[in-house]
């Protein structure tokens, strides 16, 4: 399964955020990389700069590559509403992003390991397809034998955030897709239109 293996905190630090989540080491140096660090002057970039970096903050964000990424927006051109939003709830509805969301696991990285170890399942049945479209009420849960991994009882402990989206109950660690989320409840820092820009040129 092809996915990003380099370097994360370097990828944060260009981009001024921790996409990746928690990074002590981009806490430390959370000023972009290269030889001269903080004391590089760096010009304005152009309109097209803007626009590319956009697009590769969301691409390391949600863990898909260029491919993948470019289908996604040509499934969110050729659907109703508007482009941007739509490409954002097709990142959103992915299986990994949920399982990540629902605190399964404390990373998508974690969360697309679990999956693709078929500690998963979508309505009772094991998926390890990470980039699996879910639907609006369809059941995530943990599989019976995995449902005692240190891993994943770590990662549910120290989950904190709540979705209006998604609904899970810990004592039968499984969940409910209940709808794909509107833009104000994604809390990406993601500018979509500059994608959307992008792509239509």
């Amino acid at each position: 399964m092809a996915r990003y293996t380099g370097p994360k905190t370097k990828i944060a630090r260009k981009f001024g955020e921790a996409i990746f989540g928690e990074d002590k080491n981009f806490e430390k140096r959370n000023y972009p990389p290269g030889q001269h660090g903080n004391n590089r002057r760096r010009g304005k970039k152009s309109e097209y700069a803007i626009q590319l970096a956009e697009k590769q903050k969301a691409k390391y964000t949600y863990g898909i590559l260029e491919r993948q990424f470019r289908n996604m927006f040509k499934k969110a051109t050729a659907s109703r509403g508007i482009t941007g939003e739509v490409l954002l709830q097709l990142c959103e509805s992915r299986l990994d992003n949920v399982v990540f969301r629902m605190g399964i696991a404390p990373s998508r990285s974690g969360a697309r390991q679990l999956v693709s170890h078929r500690h998963i399942l979508v309505n009772g049945e094991k998926v390890n397809i990470p980039s699996y479209q879910l639907k609006p009420g369809d059941t995530v849960g943990v599989r019976e034998k995995s449902k005692s991994l240190e891993t994943i009882e770590n990662s549910l402990a120290n989950a904190s955030h709540v979705y209006e989206w998604i609904t899970w109950d810990n004592a039968i660690k499984r969940g409910t897709f209940v709808s794909k989320p509107e833009r104000l409840q994604i809390p990406e820092k993601i500018n979509e239109q500059f994608i959307v820009e992008l792509y239509s040129k």
